[in-house]
Formats: C-alpha cells, structure tokens, sequence
C-alpha cells in the first residue's frame, strides 16, 4: 500500500502526523482517497458523510464511506441536512455541507476542481480573487488530478459512488467539466486544467501581497483612499465593506466599489454599497450607515 500511497502523500499537505482531523467523505473517489491518504499521513481521521437528503442513495452512500473507514482505521459520523427544492440548489446544498461540517473540515477538492473554479468565477466576473480560484487551505488534495484519487480507489479496491449529479447539464460547474474543459484541451492540444491550475496559484500569491499591501490604507480616510494607488484602494474599500457586511460577507461589486472612490474624492456627496448600507462622507472620513426601512 505505501507504494501506491506514497508518492501521492509526498504532493499532499496533510497537517502533522497525530492531528485531529474532520475529512469530509461523500463516497466518491476524491473523498474516498482524501480518507486513505489522510490516515496514511498519520491523522486521527474522523470520516463524515452528510446527508442533504436530496437523493434515496443516501443511506448507501454512507455505508460505503462507514465502511473504508473502518477498514482504514478511522471513525466515522454522518450529519443529516436539510436542502429543500427552489433556485440554487447546488449552492444551498454546499452552505448547508459546510455549516454541518466545521469550518476547519479538510475536503478532497483536486486540481480539476480549482481549474474548473477559476472558470466558473471568470464567466461570474469575479476579478482577481476569482482568478485565484480556492484557497489551498483544508484542501490537502488540492495538487492531485482527479484521475490519480479514482486510481488510487481503484488500486485499493475502495468502493465508490458516482454522484449522478455531477452529470447533470443544469449546473453550470457540469457544462464546465464535460463541455468547456474538453473543448480547451482540444484548442490548445495541451491538458488546460494543468495550466489554469498552475496559474491559479501564481495569482494566489500576487493577491496575498496586494491584501496584504491593503492594509495599511485606511478606507475611512478618504483623503488617504483617494491618493492611494488605484489597485489598493479598491482591495481596501472591498475588504472593509465584505467584513462590515451580515451574513456571508460576500464582496461588493466593481461598480459598488467604484461608488465609494466617487465619494472619497468628493465627486459624489454619499451612494448606497448593498445591503441596506448607505454611505456618507463627512469631515474627510467615510462612515457607513443601515437605512432604515422606509429608504430615509
């Protein structure tokens, strides 16, 4: 086993050896092998399989997943949510897997995964951070292809799933797999999600500096905003805004973004950011405000 297993250890990264760890294990063959690696590395793994409650397979699904990792040595839970029918259904369901699951959960997303982000966040507009793609952090498969995890199952003889709604045209990440990635692969003759992958985290080190290059402007100031370069301001103006937000802190849009330098050189007098906020500049500071019902 440590023939097959080691080579692709040496590319993972795993916390070290006796670390509790959460593995989130849905019973296909990425989570299926982040469990056989995570447990080669030396992990305390506790496998979790959750149960959104959309598909009858559920319950074996489960079993599998209860199954490899009693043969591997790890414990098992499996977490039921609730998912119910409307627009979203992928996103709602991955909200509610990720609430269920902690938020220091390691996944077995692969390098597949990450090119297929990065195009998903280039069509949604997503800029610079979209271009990042995922964060590495939790990801410990993160530089695997999805080609090595289903060989590693099936060189272990781990019995996986094949989750038929990753066939289904009606998510865009599907189309994106099956149709986009193909399609790139045969115009560039070259294997794209290799390189967008590559890319990714080329992008993911420039927008680390730019944050962290963001923090010493002061979006409150706008005097200090509006001299600052264009790049840090608007990183500066995103970050306060998505941190000052409820909910998911999603970040504001170009435009929203573009609104508030208007007001920090004094080209507008106040505008609205989303999220029933308004912004108003007095005395050379910004300072956001919740309107009220009424829009006053």
């Amino acid at each position: 086993m440590d023939t097959v297993l080691g080579p692709l250890l040496a590319r993972c990264s795993f916390p070290p050896r006796g670390t509790p760890v959460v593995c989130a294990v849905s019973g296909g063959p990425d989570s299926m092998a982040l469990l056989a690696l995570a447990t080669a590395a030396g992990c305390e793994v506790t496998a979790v399989h959750v149960d959104h409650g959309l598909r009858d397979a559920s319950a074996h699904e489960a079993d599998l997943v209860a199954a490899a990792a009693r043969r591997f040595g790890a414990r098992f839970e499996t977490r039921a949510v609730h998912v119910g029918a409307g627009p979203d259904l992928e996103a709602r369901a991955r909200a509610a897997r990720y609430a269920a699951l902690g938020p220091d959960a390691l996944t077995g997303h692969t390098a597949d995964d990450q090119a297929e982000t990065v195009l998903l966040n280039l069509v949604r507009g997503a800029g610079l951070d979209g271009i990042k793609g995922m964060s590495a952090r939790n990801r410990p498969l993160i530089g695997l292809r999805r080609s090595e995890t289903r060989a590693l199952c099936a060189s272990l003889g781990i019995d996986v799933v094949d989750d038929p709604s990753n066939a289904d045209p009606r998510f865009r990440r599907n189309r994106i797999r099956h149709e986009l990635l193909p399609l790139l692969d045969a115009i560039a003759e070259r294997d794209v999600a290799a390189v967008i992958a590559r890319q990714a985290a080329l992008v993911a080190d420039d927008v680390a500096y730019l944050d962290a290059a963001s923090t010493a402007i002061d979006p409150t100031d706008a005097r200090a905003l509006a001299r600052a370069p264009l790049p840090l301001a608007r990183r500066a103006i995103r970050n306060w805004l998505r941190c000052s937000s409820d909910g998911e802190h999603h970040p504001p849009d170009a435009a929203t973004v573009e609104r508030v330098l208007a007001v920090a050189r004094g080209e507008a007098g106040a505008t609205d950011v989303g999220g029933g906020r308004w912004l108003t500049r007095s005395r050379g500071r910004l300072r956001l405000q919740v309107r009220s019902g009424n829009g006053g």
